[in-house]
């Protein structure tokens, strides 16, 4: 159901230019109101073990000059393992892309590289409020899109207990201000997927499905493709839904 309030106004033309309306006027007297979607996923991933790693590995452009080359630049990368959790907070940034690998240091592919798995984002949003603002503190973990902590029992849901009472203490972001070592740690990943939601009388008074995700990606976990070695799917593997006629 769309988030709405109420107005005086059954029409734009109604509208005084300076008011802002803060949303949509999405039928007679009804405003949609403008606001953000977020859900954090708790991934508690042991890869090959409990002691892992996270490592940034950003990728930036390399120039060359024209005695190497007739190119003019080519990309390379950097592998950062993050010591800290201050170093474990990521804002994407589409135009200083990195991986983020979470691996197991201990364990190596036959070639030397650590097994692990990537965090693969789609599209998602970030919070435009600021930090200081009320519901901003009590949704502190929109701050980052990762953020990677030390396993805590405690430490379960990302914006505390009382989501909606909070004072904005007993959230990850408090928890993250720690800065506990977490290399080669048992951690947690924590991705944060956002929607930002301007509402349009598509909207109301029921909403359609709006869907986004994330991947987890094996990366030098394995030798080489593992679905290489998968059985191919042939149309008699595919489950049938047949419809069955009951007579009285």
């Amino acid at each position: 159901m769309l988030m709405v309030k109420g107005t005086v106004y059954q029409n734009m033309s109604q509208v005084p230019k300076e008011h802002d309306l803060h949303g949509t006027l999405v039928t007679e007297n009804l405003i949609g109101i403008t606001h953000d979607h977020f859900i954090t996923f708790y991934l508690d991933m042991d890869i090959d073990g409990p002691n892992n790693s996270f490592v940034k590995v950003h990728m930036t452009k390399q120039e060359i000059s024209p005695e190497e080359s007739p190119r003019k630049s080519i990309l390379k990368f950097n592998r950062e393992v993050a010591k800290t959790e201050k170093d474990g907070r990521i804002k994407l940034n589409l135009y200083d892309p990195s991986e983020f690998h979470v691996v197991n240091p201990a364990r190596l592919s036959k070639v030397g590289n650590p097994s692990g798995y990537k965090i693969v984002p789609a599209a998602t949003a970030a919070s435009l409020l600021d930090l200081a603002d009320p519901p901003q503190l009590r949704s502190g973990f929109t701050n980052n899109q990762i953020w990677i902590t030390p396993y805590n029992q405690s430490e379960e849901w990302a914006g505390g207990l009382f989501a909606y009472q909070s004072r904005g203490d007993d959230t990850l972001a408090v928890w993250s201000e720690r800065n506990r070592p977490i290399e080669n740690k048992d951690i947690v990943t924590w991705y944060t997927l956002g929607f930002h939601h301007i509402p349009c009388q598509e909207d109301y008074p029921l909403m359609p499905t709006v869907s986004s995700s994330f991947d987890l990606k094996p990366v030098n976990f394995f030798d080489k493709n593992p679905i290489l070695r998968a059985a191919p799917y042939f149309e008699e593997d595919l489950p049938v839904c047949e419809t069955i006629a009951n007579s009285i």
